[in-house]
């Protein structure tokens, strides 16, 4: 049950104003880190000279730890209660952000994949207890829009992070493994020293952060809300004793797998796509500016479903979102030119509202079993790992245009289940 022992008051249109918008701090900073895999990858791949395959071991490493440790970080927020898996999530991220520090000193390759690991299994539990915890703080209807408004910060940190990482990781200029071989072994100190500030100063600054925030919430009062208590929209927990009972758990959790498999798998594809000489033909450079509309578009669409969303019913709104995207990447498909890069790079706002619905409508009903649903739900993100590798294999086979069925597909999935599959 919820402690009403909050700070705000309860003739407040909403009473848990103030936990959501602290809430919200935390859906930022975990965006803020994640988007900055995508600077660290390239600089890692030119620090230590990697290959593709080589360089992907950070994503692998990264949405594993999604794989592995949601599940018991469900079974663990259920002992803990949500406060205690934010403040827990928080001091593990911190950990990993300060385990950069011996990566880079140490130059060290696998020590990096070792903190990516620790780092995003941090950020796996700050998801598992932050988003049913948003989904109980107010009203059963309008859940799928307070966790959409919260995800929109979330966007909001993965649109300025590659900025920042930019300016601080990418400042320093990486030189060639022919240039590394001229160097003496003052100068390849100097150097490997430079690269290793580069990448720690950041880490140390966000280490510092987290285990700010993490602070805050131990100071804090939060809604007491026990995992074992509490009522979701029309909670049936006595129907089944496990969370895998719930068909539209289960059918969620296909949905938040084909869901970030397929937005993955769009953004790692986007570059060489608008690079091709039938599409745009642009410099690497160059596109890159551009995949910024397309995360942007996410967080846009985030902030106007969070509105649109008071008024419309959750799935239909799935429904329609990914109707829309999957004709959007059709489209891409079929056309040529900047038509289809600008059809591919709309899908983003389409993508926008998918997540957080999901989420909401698949832990919709589990009453006492919402932390382990929210682990299993958190566990579907592996789903990034997977289906970019699944589209490369076509790409390379039949051409990187034609393997955008691949999200196609994923979108038809979700809009099944915004339209049927989610009804508990």
């Amino acid at each position: 049950m919820i402690n009403t022992n909050d700070s705000t008051n309860s003739s407040d249109k909403n009473p848990y104003l103030g936990s959501l918008t602290v809430l919200t701090s935390l859906f930022f900073i975990w965006g803020f880190i994640t988007c900055l895999n995508d600077i660290l990858i390239p600089h890692l791949k030119a620090v230590f000279t990697l290959n593709y395959t080589q360089a992907m071991l950070v994503q692998f490493c990264f949405f594993t730890a999604y794989f592995v440790v949601s599940v018991p970080s469900g079974y663990l927020v259920e002992k803990i209660d949500y406060k205690g898996g934010i403040i827990a999530g928080l001091s593990i991220a911190g950990i990993g952000c300060l385990l950069f520090y011996p990566a880079a000193s140490s130059h060290s390759y696998p020590l990096f994949l070792a903190a990516f690991f620790v780092l995003a299994s941090g950020i796996t539990l700050l998801q598992v207890a932050a988003n049913p915890y948003v989904t109980i703080l107010g009203k059963p209807e309008t859940a799928s829009s307070r966790l959409t408004m919260t995800q929109a910060f979330n966007s909001l940190g993965t649109t300025i992070a590659p900025y920042f990482g930019a300016l601080f990781i990418l400042a320093t200029a990486v030189k060639t493994a022919d240039e590394i071989q001229l160097l003496n072994a003052d100068e390849l100190s100097t150097y490997q020293a430079a690269q290793a500030a580069a990448v720690q100063i950041p880490y140390l600054l966000l280490a510092a952060v987290l285990f700010l925030i993490a602070i805050v919430f131990v100071l804090i009062k939060l809604p007491k809300i026990e995992a074992a208590e509490e009522q979701v929209s029309g909670g049936a927990d006595d129907v089944h004793d496990s969370a895998w009972g719930y068909k539209h758990l289960v059918l969620g959790a296909i949905g938040i797998f084909v869901y970030v498999g397929g937005e993955v798998s769009i953004g790692s594809f986007l570059i060489n796509f608008m690079g091709e000489p039938a599409i745009a033909g642009l410099a690497e450079q160059e596109a890159g500016k551009y995949v910024s509309f397309y995360w942007g578009g996410a967080m846009v669409g985030r902030f106007i479903g969070a509105a649109v969303m008071q008024k419309i019913q959750p799935g239909k709104a799935l429904t329609f979102n990914a109707v829309t995207a999957a004709l959007l990447v059709l489209m891409t498909m079929l056309g040529s030119g900047h038509v289809a890069m600008w059809t591919l790079l709309a899908v983003g706002l389409f993508n926008s509202i998918m997540f957080p619905t999901l989420f909401s409508l698949a832990v919709s009903g589990l009453g006492k079993h919402t932390g382990q649903g929210s682990g299993i739900l958190c566990a579907a993100i592996v789903g990034g790992a997977i289906l970019p590798v699944v589209q490369g294999l076509f790409a390379d086979r039949i051409g990187i245009q034609q393997a955008f069925f691949i999200p196609v597909l994923c979108y038809c999935y979700i809009a099944y289940y915004g339209w049927r599959g989610h009804r508990v």
